[in-house]
């Protein structure tokens, strides 16, 4: 099973501030019809990885922030994970590995995952599941906070793509080489 990151990170490598806020994403200029490509990626997967901290995040946003539509959402968790009403028939949780999880998703018949959240991503990345990287740096230096590939270690990388667009943002796609 094909594996991806797409996140958004500052210049300096922080995906969210220290204490997992994420407000500065959301004080960034947009551009008019422009998704930096998210919807053409979000069509390409079936079956969505999120992080516990992840989907507490986007969930305490409120229903209507939900972006995931009826796609399978698995949310990792060593823990109980509480799932509002309206997102059961679609989000489930999972204590297993990462590689076990990827295993027991493939034999479901799922091609193509969406990996998110820190921690997730990085579990994922230290076993070598993720084949691609699409990271959109966001014109900001937050300083501090929580770092993308802290504790990582090294990946090899092919760039596949880059693009810039008008309000400082810049997107690198990836192929982890290993």
């Amino acid at each position: 099973m094909k594996a991806s990151i797409n996140i958004a990170l500052s210049v300096d490598g922080m995906i969210a501030e220290g204490d997992g806020g994420i407000d500065w994403l959301n004080n960034q200029p947009g551009i008019d019809g422009e998704d930096m490509g998210f919807q053409a990626f979000i069509d390409s997967v079936d079956v969505m990885i999120m992080g516990r901290n992840t989907f507490e995040k986007v969930v305490s946003f409120g229903p209507g922030a939900w972006a995931y539509g009826d796609m399978p959402v698995v949310v990792l968790s060593r823990g109980t994970v509480q799932i509002p009403k309206h997102l059961q028939k679609t989000v489930s949780s999972s204590s297993l590995e990462p590689k076990d999880l990827v295993a027991k998703l493939e034999g479901e018949g799922y091609e193509h995952a969406y990996v998110d959240g820190g921690y997730t991503i990085r579990q994922f990345m230290k076993q070598g599941l993720i084949q691609h990287l699409t990271l959109t740096t966001v014109p900001l230096i937050l300083g501090d906070g929580i770092s993308l590939f802290s504790d990582q270690g090294r990946s090899d990388l092919e760039l596949i793509e880059s693009k810039a667009w008008s309000n400082g943002m810049i997107q690198n796609k990836y192929k982890v080489l290993r």
